[in-house]
């Protein structure tokens, strides 16, 4: 069934039989005519056709091709997604090779055979449709609730679910999932979408400092504290006043800066590097770690009493390969917004591209994704992105016969059914619109006779006998 929004067919051309022949040659389409540049961009302005055949020999040059790449150009200029082929009699094999390097979907030369060149305007439509698919998959942001966020796996919609609550308290939460799954997203979406919003929030790296430096960082200097210590500066915890600090990596801050942060946590006020008065600061804390905090514990390289001031929440963020269909939800938005970036005109993700990217385990998560699919936006060179250009392995795709596929969807029809009937054939080939003999042979046919049987031995009808159930 053709979609009615897509079906337009722009048809420019100065022979008005030949534009009388198009008329009747593409059935359930819309086809739109016109004879000159001026009247392709009046129809073009008002129905925004998919496909367009065009004329290279226009008026007021019927014997050159300047109208007609004219004609080209400018309905390229309006309408980029557009799949225009070249249709005509000055058919010079540098004509051929100026059309399709100037944005042409395809060339070809009269006279016309109807039965090619409507193979040739179908398979246009056809990559029109796949192209605004790609692009409408590729501008979703996914059913999340919170909108920084991109899944559609159950997994990681709960997380968002426990943060959007989380966010209206004030109480610690530490995050908890490998590197690359997007910790900080969710630190900031609990400080976004909190009372405390309007505040600043403040992330450090505990892991990324030195931890001769660390102290300094977290808790400021006074003038004159150690060499090079020239002037007074403030610290990322009392920067975040009214607002949210966030420690990344917390499982590597050092043990002896462990004490002085569960004195903040305890008491809310911190004393800078050099100095001697307590500073009262309101800041909530959000902290993060891809590390095993109760083993750090146990080993005794993690503060117990820390642990458990950090931990009164947690929240575990699901590694990318345990959120089914994300990293192709996520690949298409990557490439949307990268595209747009470069300015490339890579529409998609072909099929083995889609079917690579849903097989791989992704060990870097997101920021693996991410880099890959920047990649592939760059090194694609054609219109869809394929696995090559992601330095991915293309997948194997198993795909069933037809008759095993058709076996499969009968057994779970009739084992629905069944189970929906309780035990009874009469209501079960009902529900199917078969007669009982054809369900009974069905069932013996596929093997799930004894299946059946046992299903509804237990205190169920024992049915799936024909003498019973008359």
């Amino acid at each position: 069934m053709i979609n009615r929004d897509r079906d337009r067919l722009l048809i420019v051309e100065d022979d008005d039989g030949l534009c009388r022949q198009y008329r009747w040659a593409f059935p359930g389409r819309t086809v739109l005519t016109a004879n000159s540049r001026a009247q392709a961009m009046d129809v073009l302005q008002e129905e925004r056709p998919a496909v367009a055949i065009i004329d290279l020999g226009l008026p007021p040059d019927p014997d050159g091709v300047s109208e007609g790449f004219a004609t080209l150009h400018d309905l390229l200029e309006i309408c980029p997604d557009m799949k225009v082929i070249v249709a005509t009699g000055n058919g010079a094999k540098r004509n051929a090779i100026h059309a399709i390097g100037h944005g042409a979907h395809d060339f070809y030369e009269k006279p016309v055979d109807i039965d090619v060149l409507r193979l040739i305007v179908d398979r246009a439509f056809r990559l029109f449709d796949l192209e605004t698919e790609n692009r409408a998959l590729g501008a979703i942001v996914g059913s999340s609730p919170i909108k920084t966020v991109i899944t559609a796996a159950d997994s990681m919609l709960k997380v968002c679910r426990d943060i959007e609550k989380l966010a209206q308290t004030d109480v610690p939460v530490l995050l908890l999932g490998d590197s690359g799954t997007g910790k900080e997203v969710l630190a900031r979406a609990l400080h976004d979408l909190s009372p405390r919003a309007a505040g600043p929030f403040i992330a450090i790296n505990c892991g990324a400092i030195p931890e001769h430096l660390l102290e300094s960082e977290l808790f400021g200097h006074e003038r004159g504290a150690f060499t090079g210590a020239v002037r007074q500066t403030l610290g990322r915890v009392e920067l975040a006043q009214k607002g949210t600090l966030f420690l990344d990596e917390i499982g590597d801050l050092p043990q002896s800066l462990q004490v002085k942060l569960l004195r903040f946590l305890q008491e809310h006020v911190i004393e800078r590097v050099g100095g001697r008065k307590s500073i009262p600061v309101d800041a909530r804390i959000i902290s993060a770690t891809n590390q095993d905090l109760e083993h750090l514990v146990e080993t005794q390289r993690f503060r117990m009493d820390l642990f458990y001031r950090l931990n009164i929440v947690a929240v575990r963020i699901p590694p990318l390969r345990e959120r089914p269909g994300d990293a192709v939800l996520l690949g298409r938005y990557f490439l949307s917004r990268f595209s747009r970036e470069s300015g490339r005109r890579v529409i998609g993700l072909s099929g083995a591209a889609v079917a690579a990217l849903a097989a791989h385990q992704w060990p870097g998560n997101i920021r693996e994704l991410e880099n890959r699919i920047r990649r592939g936006a760059i090194m694609a060179e054609g219109r869809f992105v394929e696995p090559a250009d992601l330095e991915l392995a293309p997948a194997d795709v198993a795909i069933p016969d037809l008759r095993t596929a058709r076996q499969r969807a009968e057994r779970e029809a009739i084992q629905l059914a069944i189970a929906h009937s309780q035990g009874s054939i009469a209501l079960a080939a009902k529900h199917l619109g078969v007669s009982r003999p054809t369900l009974y042979a069905l069932i013996e046919s596929l093997g799930i006779a004894d299946l059946v049987k046992t299903s509804y031995a237990n205190g169920q009808p024992e049915t799936i006998t024909e003498s019973e159930d008359q």
